[in-house]
């Protein structure tokens, strides 16, 4: 639900279009539906600007069907994470106009020419072809609240001459999110290089002591490089989700 709905619904009333009784009811569904199992949060997108996002990883393909047809009445944009092909696949029989991306695990309704909300470019650098999964959840969920992204990717510490090649479209950047494993070194060089904020994201790639991301994790919040932040070891969706935020921010600011 958008701001712009709700505006459409009170000038329908003012023409007389629909009743105060009928834009009533409209508006006693707009906070939430409950569907037992869910409480479908339809409010989500008029306070933060994003519709709310389903984690699928622990759902059944019946509840991730119940939970998106709910939303695929509110919202020309619908997002599920961390759901597996087999699931998609019983999930798309229901609703076929949903695409899914393999990659990022994600299932989604994307909006027809999406507008562009951000100030720049949104970059997502990963350090090796492992980490593409999570870079690629990260670029959808930016790309979808409103973002022009690019994706960089298999410039790791191991070869950092690949990584200063990209030099220029690194600086052009508005955020840059980087996606790493192993011992999570390449945020702090990327830091060192640009003056835009980067969002590091721990993977949980790695041998014996990489300790399924930690490594990587600890690596990233001890990082001397200025400007860097942390989300969680393979949150891609935290990562696009606030470097859009911080895109939408600095929008604002200029304006």
């Amino acid at each position: 639900m958008k701001p712009e709905t709700i505006t459409h619904l009170l000038h329908r009333v003012q023409q007389g279009v629909i009743s105060i009784e009928e834009a009533t009811i409209e508006l006693e569904k707009l906070p939430f539906t409950d569907l037992g199992h869910t409480v479908v949060d339809h409010h989500r997108e008029l306070r933060t600007g994003f519709p709310e996002v389903v984690f699928g990883e622990n759902k059944s393909p019946a509840q991730l069907v119940a939970i998106l047809s709910e939303m695929r009445t509110r919202s020309q944009q619908v997002l599920a994470t961390r759901v597996n092909r087999e699931k998609a696949e019983a999930v798309r029989k229901d609703l076929p106009e949903l695409d899914y991306d393999e990659e990022a695990r994600c299932l989604y309704l994307e909006q027809d020419n999406t507008p562009i909300l951000g100030c720049g470019k949104i970059l997502v650098v990963t350090a090796g072809t492992s980490d593409i999964p999570v870079a690629k959840e990260a670029l959808l969920v930016a790309r979808m609240a409103g973002n022009e992204v690019a994706l960089i990717n298999d410039v790791g510490v191991a070869g950092v001459h690949r990584l200063l090649h990209r030099l220029d479209e690194l600086r052009s950047a508005s955020v840059i999110i980087v996606v790493a494993g192993m011992e999570g070194a390449l945020p702090s060089v990327v830091g060192g290089l640009v003056s835009a904020p980067v969002i590091a994201v721990p993977t949980s790639v790695g041998y014996g002591v990489a300790m399924n991301g930690m490594t990587a994790l600890f690596g990233m919040l001890s990082s001397c490089a200025s400007g860097v932040t942390v989300v969680n070891i393979d949150n891609g969706f935290g990562a696009g989700y606030a470097a859009a935020l911080m895109n939408r921010i600095g929008k604002k600011a200029t304006q």
